[in-house]
């Protein structure tokens, strides 16, 4: 089992900074990948970034150059670094994780094993 809890969400105006932590635990093993997702109300989840067990980065076209995503293998920590934030980025941010190193399809919600159950983000104008 593995556990992800997410902090760092809170409420900014438009045009500020967040930046989401993800901290995992229990059995996370030496290679996996992870992601951050997102749930705005009524709208379907959406993955926002993703990042392989070799450190290689996926980010939305929506949020690129707003939004980066990385982590600290030591820590077993997720981050998510937001700038520039818009009113369209507020919803529960998720992190996911899945025992693949590597996936083709890296926005697809089946391809991850555990959830966190998510931080949020509002964001004014």
């Amino acid at each position: 089992q593995v556990q992800l809890v997410e902090s760092g969400g809170g409420a900014v105006e438009a045009g500020g900074s967040l930046r989401l932590s993800c901290a995992a635990s229990g059995y996370t093993g030496s290679t996996y990948s992870m992601a951050w997702f997102r749930q705005a109300p009524g709208k379907e989840r959406e993955g926002v970034a993703y990042i392989d067990a070799d450190g290689t980065t996926s980010h939305a076209d929506s949020i690129k150059g707003r939004l980066s995503i990385s982590k600290d293998n030591a820590k077993k920590t997720l981050y998510l670094q937001m700038n520039s934030l818009k009113p369209e980025d507020t919803g529960i941010y998720l992190c996911a994780y899945s025992r693949a190193p590597y996936i083709a399809a890296p926005f697809r919600t089946y391809a991850y094993n555990y959830w966190g159950q998510g931080t949020q983000v509002t964001v004014s104008s």
